[in-house]
């Protein structure tokens, strides 16, 4: 996921200060759904949905636009569907709205319907029922971003990188043949539920010959951003788990640090591994502490704009020795904070190649609870390089071996500090 903050937007103005935001997001409308329903007067008060109400004003610009075809097909469904239950005209014009997003053909631009957009800002709060993974993209599939320390997906074995071929949740009679398509938002709708019930995802893994399904009995996940521990010869070197850049992962680290500093240690790891990202100035935050001033962190990029986010304050943390584990769950701000330490202070990465998200999203809020998050940019490290894809390969490459307790990757990071 990375984010700005969440903006209000009154009747879809753009005319305020954008906060950026990361995210490590039917019909094919490729014109404006406003306009189109504006071509009639259409008022929609249902429950279940808030209340949709679209001006008959068209702009001139689009007055040339012919969306008859539109109403052609909607006036057919309502002459001849035979289960006029199911035209509940509100759930048709989401359903148009996100047909008209989707077509974009960009997995992180997308339309929430209330009940989508609530789920992400409770992920930004970190306390919810679920089992515990971060969802994104790999070609079109849903995959495993990330499995969250701890959860029902990681004491079940999930790992990051794994695409999920099917949903299955026979309690809510829902079965998901395939993601291919599908949005996140919708993928997680299905995946959270009620603590106690179980929900069944079919998994593809590398290296495994076939698919496999794997049961998660979802629990209540309440997850913090930063945990710190002691590791290494004496436990003198500080491993910093970095679990996400989410609304409260500011104040949490400042006192972490603020506790580190009491103690006597000779080197910090940092533990991005699993981290899916969250606020793109969360990244810039933290890496502040590691760089001196005037530092580039990221540089945003637009068509031929850019736009350089830097240090404005000497770090706490800057002259202390400093390595970075990542692996392919890393994605989006934890990119970008691994990058920016690796360009600007040589800090050594170890571990797996990250996730490869490089995109920007500005998530808008609107009227009646609805949700629309719109890549507004790239990002780039401070040395310019485009990690959309490709990912950040560690300096020094460990896998970490599943069939055993010992957790290679740490072993490599303390002993690269030594």
């Amino acid at each position: 996921m990375e984010k700005k903050e969440n903006i209000k937007q009154s009747k879809f103005s753009l005319g305020y200060l954008r906060k950026v935001f990361l995210w490590v997001a039917g019909s094919s409308l490729v014109f404006g759904i406003g306009y189109f329903l504006g071509l009639r007067n259409f008022y929609i008060n249902l429950n279940g949905y808030p209340e949709v109400h679209i001006e008959k004003e068209v702009p001139q610009s689009k007055k040339d636009l012919d969306f008859s075809l539109f109403w052609t097909v909607w006036d057919t469904l309502d002459e001849k569907y035979y289960d006029k239950e199911k035209l509940i005209p509100a759930k048709m014009v989401y359903g148009a709205i996100r047909g008209m997003v989707s077509a974009i053909g960009d997995p992180y631009t997308v339309f929430l319907p209330p009940t989508e957009n609530k789920i992400v800002q409770d992920d930004l709060k970190g306390s919810f029922e679920g089992v515990g993974i971060q969802l994104g993209y790999k070609d079109e599939w849903i995959a495993v971003m990330a499995p969250v320390s701890g959860s029902p997906a990681d004491k079940k074995g999930v790992k990051a990188g794994d695409i999920i071929y099917g949903i299955r949740d026979p309690g809510a009679n829902v079965n998901i043949e395939s993601t291919q398509g599908m949005s996140t938002q919708e993928a997680v709708s299905i995946i959270r539920g009620k603590k106690g019930t179980s929900v069944f995802l079919t998994l593809v893994r590398k290296d495994v010959e076939k698919p496999f399904e794997v049961e998660l009995v979802r629990d209540t996940l309440d997850i913090p951003s930063v945990i710190v521990n002691y590791v290494g010869e004496g436990n003198k070197i500080a491993r910093i788990q970095l679990v996400k850049f989410a609304a409260e992962t500011q104040a949490e680290w400042d006192e972490s640090v603020v506790d580190l500093l009491t103690h006597d240690f000779e080197g910090i790891i940092l533990d991005l591994r699993n981290n899916p990202g969250g606020y793109l100035q969360g990244a810039v935050d933290l890496g502040a502490d590691f760089m001196e001033e005037g530092k580039v962190v990221v540089i945003e990029k637009s068509g031929s704009e850019e736009k350089e986010y830097k240090i404005e304050k000497t770090g706490r943390l800057r002259n202390r020795k400093v390595v970075v584990l990542i692996n392919g769950g890393s994605a989006s701000a934890s990119e970008i904070l691994s990058g920016a330490l690796r360009d600007n202070k040589k800090v050594i990465l170890v571990g797996e190649t990250s996730f490869g998200k490089g995109t920007i999203q500005e998530p808008i809020e609107m009227d009646g609870g609805v949700g629309l998050h719109v890549t507004i940019a790239k990002w780039l490290t401070p040395s310019g390089v485009w990690v959309n894809g490709s990912g950040l390969k560690p300096d020094i490459e460990v896998s970490d071996n599943p069939d055993t307790e010992a957790d290679e990757q740490l072993e490599a990071a303390v002993k690269a500090l030594q």
